[in-house]
């Protein structure tokens, strides 16, 4: 057996049991692909995958065991290559991130540029989606951290840390009735057309579940991913919108007035996510300092990746 057949199997599982897609992903043919399985099988003396006839249909109990042993040995061929690259060039390499647009253009420039003057021969390599899609792309190693507030905590293969707390605000022009209300409502907002996120971005789970408890239907007028599409929309008079509170940079510069929204939708948590198991390199670690300076140091988060993620909170 050899890692080449480890890597054929996973990708079968990752592309859904189709042999051409996973040749594809891997640069090789599906006949090599089928062929290296069917070896491996042999060599086990099990079936990891049921078939009909050259098709792949579903992975066999003995399969499910085989694909957990797969995944811890190639966990540690990742942490070994790690461990040579962080020993041969401490102070060099690649950090890949994922993280959803709020976290990339709000959040994270700051650590970006003083990971950059700490290490100048780091490249970094930034990668965005929907906080599932970040999960998968830490889980997948195609990065090695992974920065969202939804959905992260829901993967058993990712060890989390939460980073900081945030809110919603609501963004309206300045003559807006809302800019200078004492006090905001939901039945204020359910009343206006809603400018906000898509659904599984930026805390949107939140803004739903506040409506349906008062069972108010609000009037979605436009969803985004990115806040300066919805504050762009506000400004051209579409409606009110409800972005991160990271996305206001100063109160009135871009013809708004930003009005919290903590006591209607509550506190958001963003988290920090690895893949649970894998080596962490220096400069990977000090990246997760930058982000939470007085939350999250290299001692909590080994302790973390040591099997003790939930003794820290908020």
């Amino acid at each position: 057996m050899n890692l080449h057949q480890f890597r054929f199997v996973q990708e079968a599982v990752r592309r859904n049991l189709n042999l051409t897609e996973a040749a594809k992903a891997l640069h090789t043919s599906q006949p090599g692909v089928s062929k290296a399985i069917i070896e491996l099988e042999e060599e086990l003396g099990v079936e990891i995958f049921a078939r009909h006839g050259k098709r792949l249909k579903r992975v066999t109990e003995p399969g499910l065991h085989v694909l957990k042993s797969i995944e811890l040995i190639m966990r540690e061929v990742g942490n070994l290559k790690r461990i040579g690259e962080q020993f041969s060039a401490q102070d060099s390499g690649t950090l890949s991130i994922a993280t959803t647009h709020t976290q990339a253009r709000y959040v994270l420039p700051a650590p970006v540029a003083r990971l950059r003057e700490a290490y100048p021969k780091v490249n970094v390599s930034l990668h965005q989606g929907s906080p599932d899609q970040v999960a998968r792309m830490v889980i997948d190693e195609v990065v090695e951290i992974g920065v969202a507030t939804e959905s992260l905590t829901e993967y058993q293969e990712l060890v989390t840390l939460p980073c900081y707390e945030w809110q919603h605000v609501l963004v309206v022009p300045k003559d807006h009735p809302l800019a200078h209300k004492e006090r905001i409502t939901l039945e204020d907002l359910a009343a206006e057309p809603l400018i906000t996120y898509h659904p599984s971005f930026t805390g949107r789970t939140r803004i739903d579940a506040a409506f349906a408890q008062r069972k108010l239907q609000p009037r979605v007028a436009l969803e985004a991913i990115d806040s300066d599409v919805i504050k762009t929309y506000v400004q051209l008079g579409l409606g009110i919108g409800i972005v991160a509170e990271m996305a206001v940079t100063g109160n009135g510069q871009d013809g708004l007035v930003a009005r919290p929204l903590g006591a209607l939708f509550g506190q958001n948590v963003a988290r920090i996510a690895f893949k649970r198991g894998a080596y962490l390199r220096d400069f990977v670690l000090r990246f997760a300092e930058l982000v939470s300076p007085d939350r999250l140091n290299r001692n909590l988060i080994a302790k973390a990746m040591s099997g003790h993620a939930n003794d820290y909170d908020l």
